[in-house]
């Protein structure tokens, strides 16, 4: 294999290689997905995408495997290029390769995204929302103590609380809520915890992800 490996760096890293083939360690995914497994996580999740280099837009994939000096395995995926990967001691001990064919793009790179999974319409209350966004405050934290270290926690981005996308537009108001188009921002405090008010929403959840101060 002529494809140079590349490790998966930190949280926010993006990596890519400028072939027909993207290959990066199996290693770098498996550390991270084993966090989220050792997590008492209901909704928070840390997922993989493969996307264009420049535009962001997903990859068109038209092949993966995951590959060891004996072995190789299909790589699943799904229609907008999210890399399902298998949490597999082995496959870490043995130094597989995640190995990706994109059918056209010449520089695919990963996008690391912590979101949800599991979360739709009828879990909009201010308890789940509070939950969620408590699950992704301490995810981010465990990732960030496993790859930068405890020393450098300070550095932690401030998460304010959670972006929450729908199908179509969306008019939703109240302290703590701004919307605009098909997007919602949930400023959330300690007075959700315990709140079970209902936010009706007839456009269905696409997703949500955690919202970070910049």
């Amino acid at each position: 294999m002529k494809n140079r490996i590349l490790p998966l760096l930190l949280l926010s890293s993006s990596f890519g290689c400028f072939a027909e083939e993207f290959v990066a360690s199996y290693e770098g995914f498996y550390d991270r997905l084993k966090v989220v497994k050792k997590g008492d996580f209901e909704f928070a999740r840390v997922n993989f995408y493969l996307v264009e280099g420049e535009s962001k837009k997903p990859c068109t994939i038209a092949e993966g495997n995951i590959v060891t000096e004996q072995t190789s395995m299909p790589l699943h995926y799904t229609e907008h290029a999210q890399l399902m990967l298998p949490i597999d001691e082995k496959l870490d001990k043995d130094k597989a390769v995640v190995v990706v064919k994109p059918e056209t793009a010449a520089y695919c790179e990963i996008k690391i995204q912590i979101e949800s999974a599991y979360f739709s319409n009828q879990h909009l209350t201010k308890h789940k929302l509070y939950q969620l966004h408590t699950e992704f405050e301490t995810l981010l934290s465990d990732l960030s103590g496993v790859f930068v270290g405890k020393l450098l926690s300070f550095m932690l981005p401030d998460q304010k609380g959670v972006t929450v996308e729908f199908a179509s537009n969306v008019a939703l108001s109240g302290e703590g809520v701004s919307c605009e188009l098909n997007r919602c921002r949930f400023n959330i405090n300690d007075s959700w915890e315990n709140d079970n008010t209902r936010f009706n929403v007839l456009a269905n959840l696409v997703s949500v992800k955690p919202w970070i101060e910049k």
